[in-house]
C-alpha cells in the first residue's frame, strides 16, 4: 500500500507531469524536424518508385537506351503521374517487390496525391503514423503491468528512442509496422481479459493489417499463439480456440498476397557471411541504438562505443532478469516470447548456415519493443523504491538515458546521412563534384540503375545523363565541358576507354566511385 501510495504521488507531482510532457513534445518535434535533410537513399526511393506505379523492369527499359535525359526526365520514375494509377502501385509490389506488402504503399500513394511528391511529404507518412506508437505503448503498457507509471516511462523511453525518431523518418513501412505490433499485442492482452466478440474481431483485424504492412508480422503472430497457450497450460480451451478462429480468418484475408510468394526476391544479401564475430559486435551495438546513437561506427571511437554499448546491455540484461523475479507469469512470459521467437527464427539460421538477417535492425523491432518494455518496468519500478539511496540512483540513470536519447536525436537531426543509409552516403559528395562544373554530362550504365534513382534526388537540373545498356557503348555527342563516368565496371571502363576516344582519370576520393572523361587529342 505505502508502495503504492508512492508511486501515485511521483506519477503526480508537478515536475514529474512537465518532464514526461516535454519528452513527449520533443519526440514529436524530433520526428518532424529536417525531414528531407538527410540522403533520400536507395530503399527510399524504391518507394518512390512503387507508389509512381512502374516497375524497375519498366524503369530501366525506357532510360537506359544511350539518349541523353534530364535529370526531371528520372523524376517521371518518382513522381505520381496520370500515367499509372494505384492498381500499377500494388501491381509493382507484386510483379518485384513481394515481400513488401501494399499497405504502407497505398497509404503513401494516397497522401501523396493530395500534397505533393517532396521528400518531406513522403517521409512525413512515416513520422505521422509514428505517433501513434505513443497511445499504443501506453495501452500495451498497461495491459501489461496495470501502472500508469510503467507506461508514461515506456513512452518516454520510445518518445526519445533515436532508433524509433530515424524510422519514423524514412519512406518505408517500419513505423507502419511498430504500431501495429504493439496495437495488435494490446489488442490480444484486451480480448484474453474482456473475452467478447468485439474485442477479439478487433484483435483479427488488428492481424490483417500487420500481414499487409511488414513480411515478419507472421511472427508475432506465432509469438502471441505461444502465449495464448503457454497462459491456458497448452490445454485446448474456449480462449485458444477464439485465438486460433481469429489468427485462421486473418491468414485467409492474406491468401490473396500469400500466393505471389514464388515471386520472392532481391534478399540474397541477407546471406552473405560476415563472419560470427561481427555478427555478434552487431547484435550488441543494436541494442545500444534505442537509447543512444551517435553514428560511431562511422567514426574511430571504437573503445567508447563498445564501453557504451556493453553498459546498456547490462541495464538490459538487469531489467529481463528483474522482470523475471518480480512479474506475474502472465506478464514475463509475453515479453520473452515477442523477444524471443523473432530473435530466434532470425539468428539460429546465421548460426548455422552463416548470413546477416538478425544483423538488420529493422527486422527486430519486435525485440526492440520487448527489451524497451522490460527496462520501462525496471525503471518505473526503481524510481519508486522506498530506499531513498536506489531510489536516487535510479533517478538519475532514468535521467541519463532521456538525455542521452534526446542529444543523440539532436545530433542526429543535423546529419545528411546516417549509419541506415551508409551504402548511399557517397551520394552526397558525388553530385556535390558534379553540380559545381558547367555543362555536365553522367554517363553510366543499367547496373547502376539504384544508384542513379539515389543521384536523380541530389543532381541539380543543369545536369544530364547517359545510361546505357552494359552491352552497348553510345557515342558521347559534344557540346559538353565536363563529362563524369559513374562507378563503370572495371570490364565497361576497359572498353568504354578503348572505344569511346576518352581518358578515364579517376577522381578522389575513389569511394566517390566516379570519373573524369577526357577526350584523347586524336579524337579532338
Amino acid at each position: 500500500m505505502k508502495h503504492e501510495v508512492l508511486q501515485h504521488q511521483i506519477l503526480t507531482s508537478t515536475w514529474l507531469r512537465f518532464l514526461l510532457v516535454v519528452v513527449l513534445l520533443l519526440g514529436i518535434l524530433f520526428r518532424f524536424y529536417n525531414l528531407d535533410q538527410k540522403v533520400y537513399w536507395i530503399d527510399e526511393t524504391y518507394t518512390s518508385l512503387r507508389i509512381s506505379g512502374y516497375t524497375k523492369a519498366e524503369f530501366t527499359k525506357q532510360v537506359f537506351n544511350g539518349h541523353v535525359i534530364d535529370v526531371k526526365d528520372l523524376q517521371k520514375y518518382q513522381e505520381i503521374n496520370p500515367e499509372k494509377g494505384l492498381n500499377d502501385t500494388v501491381n509493382s509490389l507484386v510483379l518485384e517487390d513481394i515481400q513488401h506488402p501494399p499497405l504502407y504503399y497505398v497509404l503513401t500513394r494516397l497522401v501523396v496525391q493530395w500534397y505533393g511528391n517532396s521528400v518531406a511529404v513522403i517521409r512525413s507518412v512515416s513520422a505521422l503514423i509514428s505517433l501513434l506508437v505513443f497511445p499504443c505503448i501506453y495501452w500495451l503498457s498497461r495491459e501489461l503491468f496495470n501502472s500508469s507509471l510503467v507506461a508514461w516511462m515506456a513512452v518516454a523511453i520510445i518518445a526519445v528512442s533515436p532508433f524509433h525518431v530515424l524510422y519514423a523518418q524514412e519512406a518505408r513501412e517500419y513505423s507502419l509496422w511498430t504500431v501495429i505490433i504493439l496495437l495488435s499485442s494490446a489488442s490480444l492482452l484486451q480480448a484474453m481479459r474482456l473475452k467478447t466478440k468485439l474485442s477479439w474481431v478487433t484483435y483479427a483485424a488488428t492481424l490483417v493489417l500487420g500481414f499487409y504492412s511488414f513480411l515478419f508480422s507472421v511472427l508475432i503472430v506465432v509469438s502471441h499463439g505461444l502465449y495464448v497457450f503457454a497462459t491456458e497450460n497448452f490445454r485446448l480451451s474456449k480462449t485458444v480456440k477464439i485465438y486460433l478462429f481469429a489468427s485462421l480468418v486473418a491468414f485467409i484475408t492474406y491468401i490473396p498476397w500469400l500466393i505471389h510468394f514464388h515471386k520472392l526476391g532481391g534478399v540474397d544479401w541477407l546471406n552473405g557471411n560476415i563472419g560470427l564475430s561481427v555478427v555478434v559486435r552487431r547484435w550488441v551495438g543494436d541494442i545500444s541504438l534505442l537509447f543512444i546513437d551517435f553514428n560511431i561506427g562511422a567514426k574511430d571511437s571504437l573503445i567508447y562505443a563498445f564501453l557504451t554499448a556493453s553498459i546498456l546491455l547490462a541495464l538490459v540484461a538487469y531489467s529481463i532478469y528483474f522482470l523475471l523475479s518480480t512479474t506475474p507469469r502472465r506478464v514475463w512470459i509475453f515479453i520473452l516470447l515477442l523477444i524471443g521467437v523473432t530473435a530466434m527464427v532470425l539468428i539460429l539460421p546465421d548460426l548455422i548456415w552463416g548470413g546477416q538477417r538478425s544483423t538488420v535492425p529493422r527486422y527486430v523491432i519486435p525485440c526492440f519493443l520487448g527489451i524497451q518494455l522490460s527496462v520501462a518496468y525496471l525503471l518505473a519500478t526503481q524510481i519508486v523504491s522506498s530506499n531513498l539511496l536506489i531510489r536516487k540512483v535510479w533517478q538519475a540513470i532514468v535521467a541519463v538515458l532521456i538525455l542521452s536519447g534526446i542529444i543523440s536525436c539532436v545530433v542526429s537531426s543535423q546529419s545528411k546521412t546516417w549509419w541506415n543509409k551508409t551504402i548511399s552516403n557517397y551520394a552526397i559528395q558525388t553530385a556535390h563534384v558534379i553540380n559545381k562544373t558547367s555543362h555536365p554530362l553522367v554517363v553510366s550504365t543499367i547496373d547502376n540503375a539504384d544508384e542513379i534513382l539515389v543521384l536523380s534526388h541530389l543532381l541539380d537540373t543543369k545536369v544530364q545523363l547517359q545510361l546505357m545498356n552494359k552491352s552497348n557503348v553510345a557515342e558521347i555527342p559534344s557540346g559538353f565541358k565536363n563529362v563524369f563516368l559513374f562507378n563503370p565496371s572495371q570490364g565497361f571502363r576497359h572498353e568504354f576507354q578503348t572505344k569511346s576516344g576518352y581518358r578515364v582519370e579517376p577522381i578522389y576520393p575513389t569511394e566517390l566511385k566516379l570519373y573524369k572523361l577526357t577526350k584523347l587529342p586524336e579524337h579532338v
